[in-house]
């Protein structure tokens, strides 16, 4: 048994519609489809704060047969504007499972659609984009849906960090180590394996609103600074940046991943742009230019830095995409910052890149004894 009955219906701005079966809550709501090559970790992905404003289509055929738990979470709700699969199973097992997805989703007030050619969609959108969209069981109007798609928001020029950030500081609590580094985290839109990873490198950590300026993390007096994942687009952030640049140049090695990587080239001079149907899977191909080496990556952005930052000589390429030859990563030739534009925190997907935040200690390390 899929969904809960009721006919759904999925159109694009484009005028592409398709009718489907209801998935999770009843009702209608707009945002970007993309897609999702993942082959597990649908409840990290549902509640990954970078997907604020999407509707998120799987590519993996069958979801939701292993349920969800309280444990698979990368925030307090799920934060997809809307959900999209194949076959959605409404039966959980596996023996962490604490409820079902269908159900899970229907609390939530995530609307969702499922039995959808996610192929035929999924070939759509890598050959004219990702699409403004609206999954509706209230209407099957195929005209009245375009035309609703075509007026919700873009995501170019949309701020979303600020309707995702924490309202306030707070300290993330976390097992005591000696001596640990203290670190200011701007939260973006900050996946909770982040702070696991960052606490289990040795890292007491300060999580921060998206707004607190560069003062105001300069008074804290850390040891480095981490800049967040995060949706939208990333050049209204011009807070952020300022905030960026400020810290860059006091010395204190600052890391930035995802959208914090975007933010952290503006405050470099660069500029970014908004990729064709985006990056999100969990199996994409990154090399590192200084070992030589291929890391299979976590990835959820749909904004890249210009290449054109690394023609000035102060900052350093060190991660390309393998699929599309974009920026995955870049360091700065002589001051404590490097940054990626994937995940390492990889929740879900591969642990490869776990060691990007040893380096950030080690930078830390390096200037407390400076």
């Amino acid at each position: 048994m899929n969904g809960n009955g009721t006919r759904a219906t999925l159109a694009l701005e484009d005028g592409v519609v398709m009718e489907g079966r209801s998935f999770g809550a009843t009702g209608e709501t707009t945002g970007e489809v993309v897609f999702n090559t993942a082959l597990c970790g649908y409840q990290e992905v549902l509640t990954d704060p970078s997907y604020a404003g999407q509707i998120v289509t799987m590519t993996y055929p069958h979801i939701g047969n292993y349920g969800v738990n309280r444990d698979d979470v990368e925030s307090a709700r799920p934060q997809v504007a809307g959900f999209v699969v194949r076959e959605a199973s409404t039966r959980a097992s596996s023996w962490r499972a604490a409820g079902e997805l269908h159900r899970y989703l229907e609390e939530a007030g995530v609307v969702g659609i499922s039995e959808i050619d996610t192929r035929a969609l999924t070939r759509h959108l890598r050959t004219y984009g990702a699409k403004r969209g609206i999954v509706s069981t209230r209407s099957g109007d195929r005209d009245a849906l375009v035309a609703k798609a075509r007026s919700s928001r873009s995501m170019v020029g949309l701020d979303l960090a600020r309707e995702v950030t924490c309202p306030e500081a707070y300290h993330f609590d976390a097992p005591p180590v000696p001596k640990p580094y203290r670190v200011v985290a701007y939260d973006f839109g900050m996946k909770q394996n982040i702070l696991r990873m960052l606490t289990a490198a040795g890292c007491d950590v300060t999580v921060v609103p998206a707004t607190t300026s560069g003062d105001q993390t300069l008074a804290l007096k850390p040891d480095g600074v981490f800049l967040s994942n995060g949706p939208g687009d990333p050049e209204p952030c011009d807070y952020a940046v300022a905030a960026s640049r400020k810290i860059m140049h006091s010395g204190i090695p600052l890391f930035g991943i995802c959208l914090g990587h975007q933010i952290l080239g503006l405050a470099c001079g660069g500029k970014t742009f908004k990729l064709k149907f985006g990056h999100r899977g969990a199996n994409h191909p990154v090399k590192n230019l200084r070992t030589g080496q291929v890391e299979v990556t976590s990835q959820n952005h749909g904004f890249s830095v210009d290449p054109a930052l690394f023609e000035r000589p102060e900052f350093v390429l060190t991660h390309t995409n393998l699929n599309d030859g974009t920026v995955e990563g870049f360091r700065h030739r002589d001051l404590p910052v490097i940054s990626v534009q994937y995940h390492p925190e990889a929740s879900p997907g591969p642990h490869d890149s776990h060691y990007l935040f040893g380096d950030f200690v080690r930078l830390m390390e390096a200037g407390r004894k400076s």
